[in-house]
């Protein structure tokens, strides 16, 4: 069965499901394609008649990596979907999510929203938005370099306040939440101008570097030390007009503005070579004036309550996927620390010694976790709690199945969202892991609805100002001493 919604900009026709409709593929902007390729986004276009909602818009230009196996080309990307539960009623809740992918990769179909959306009885959109190269590059003359993936957030979110009530959706109580790099741009939005009074409540899971660098190999084994994952806008210049003279896409000694549309005639295949280089959103701008990790710790950021935590063993995902290429063994261990940790690497080898450990691989993983997620997503929690409303949460089940073929079991990085969504390959869940994602969207929509997870129905989930972190597993939600579970106090001393 179908259904037709009107918009202000035409007619769409979703499709009716058991329990739940589904609007795919509508666009919130115009194509930034052409001459709109690094500007920022522009109005949609209307049409005549009913515009079939039935299938997944384009994803945003992008290579297969292992993490994400799509390949595209097509810069006609800028599209979401709507899920609404099934029944007539005004005034849902609304959550807008923000997929990950490292900032080069993913899109709103890679995971299903429809049993979170009726679970929470709440109204779910999944945008699609410019990546990598398209949605952060920057180069001298080019107005708004390195925010093009965040003005087009902020075009879904703008969507939303005029549309949404459409589908039964209250545009007064829109919840933005991410994963991964959705996370990272949320806490982009929590600072800049164009997102206030936008979004009314934040969910963070699993946001990486949002205050601070991080060493070397914590990430993935042989990337080298990184900055914040936020780039000067300046800087990003300089990468910009490096990376086009390099590849030769523009002639030696062009001015800005005939280098900028040579390179608006590049081939995307093209510019997807060099699309690794350009995942930090730029500050420095009018889209993002200071770099959240200065504004946070200030308390300058948009006052709304946040919700936000990491996997119990984010590492292991990383660690294990890249181990080929880059293995961790006990015979380069003691130089990954030297390299990460300098004069420290002693004292954080007596910390996790290998032979407490499996392998020196998981003894790798269980300090990168404690120290590039565990470490700055405390500390983030604790500047939003000084100010505002803040939830934890550590998703901790041993269990959770693999969310790519080949790699472990486990609450890695990212475990959490076959809980909460259907996600396409992803193992499938026992009787109390199902159970355990339903309390997970549970609470999750209930701070969607109030601004606060708690529910009557559920175990009780106190804030973050009074030190609480919620341990999510099978069978076992309560308080965690994640301080201690992490190392936290270690950690404090050790750069």
């Amino acid at each position: 069965m179908t259904s037709i919604v009107e918009l202000s900009s035409g007619a769409v026709r979703g499709r009716q499901f058991d329990g739940h409709l589904a609007f795919r593929g509508i666009p919130y902007a115009a194509p930034p394609v052409g001459e709109r390729r690094w500007r920022a986004p522009a109005p949609v276009e209307p049409w005549s008649g009913t515009r079939d909602a039935t299938a997944p818009g384009n994803p945003a230009p992008q290579r297969a990596r292992s993490l994400t196996e799509i390949t595209a080309l097509d810069e006609d990307c800028l599209t979401l979907d709507v899920v609404v539960p099934e029944g007539p009623r005004a005034g849902r809740p609304v959550v807008v999510w923000l997929h990950g992918g490292g900032g080069t990769n993913g899109g709103a179909a890679t995971r299903d929203p429809h049993r979170f959306a009726v679970t929470g009885d709440v109204v779910v959109v999944t945008p699609n938005f410019r990546l990598g190269v398209l949605g952060c590059f920057g180069h001298p003359g080019l107005a708004g370099g390195g925010t093009f993936g965040l003005q087009d957030q902020q075009a879904v979110l703008g969507w939303v306040r005029r549309e949404i009530a459409r589908f039964g959706g209250d545009p007064a109580n829109v919840t933005l939440a991410g994963e991964s790099y959705g996370a990272l741009m949320v806490a982009a939005h929590l600072v800049a101008p164009g997102s206030a009074g936008l979004f009314h409540r934040a969910v963070l899971q699993s946001a990486f570097s949002v205050l601070e660098p991080t060493p070397a190999h914590l990430f993935i084994p042989g990337v080298p030390a990184l900055p914040p994952r936020w780039s000067p806008a300046a800087e990003l210049d300089r990468l910009g007009a490096a990376v086009a003279a390099e590849h030769g896409w523009v002639a030696p000694g062009s001015d800005p503005e005939s280098a900028l549309a040579r390179l608006r005639r590049v081939p995307v295949a093209d510019l997807l070579q060099a699309t690794d280089a350009f995942i930090r959103p730029a500050f420095g701008g009018p889209a993002l004036p200071e770099s959240p990790a200065v504004a946070l710790p200030a308390g300058r950021f948009h006052r709304v309550p946040v919700l936000l935590g990491t996997t119990r063993d984010e590492a292991r995902f990383f660690v294990e996927l890249f181990g080929a290429d880059h293995p961790v063994t006990a015979e380069n261990l003691p130089r990954l620390l030297a390299e990460a940790f300098g004069d420290a690497a002693d004292e954080v080898a007596a910390r996790y010694p290998p032979d407490r450990f499996p392998t020196p691989a998981l003894a790798w993983s269980r300090l990168s976790t404690d120290r590039a997620w565990a470490r700055p997503t405390w500390d983030l929690a604790r500047c939003l709690a000084a100010r505002t409303g803040t939830w934890f949460y550590e998703f901790a089940d041993p269990d959770a199945p693999p969310i790519l073929p080949g790699t472990p079991s486990g609450a890695q990085h990212g475990s959490e969202l076959g809980y909460q969504f259907d996600l396409p390959g992803a193992g499938p869940l026992g009787a109390d892991q199902r159970a355990l994602g339903d309390a997970m969207n549970r609470y999750w929509t209930a701070f969607a609805a109030h601004g606060d997870p708690a529910r009557a129905d559920l175990p009780a989930w106190p804030g973050f100002g009074t030190g609480h972190v919620q341990s999510l597993a099978p069978g076992r939600i309560g308080r965690v001493d994640y301080r201690g579970e992490h190392a936290l106090d270690f950690w404090s001393a050790v750069p």
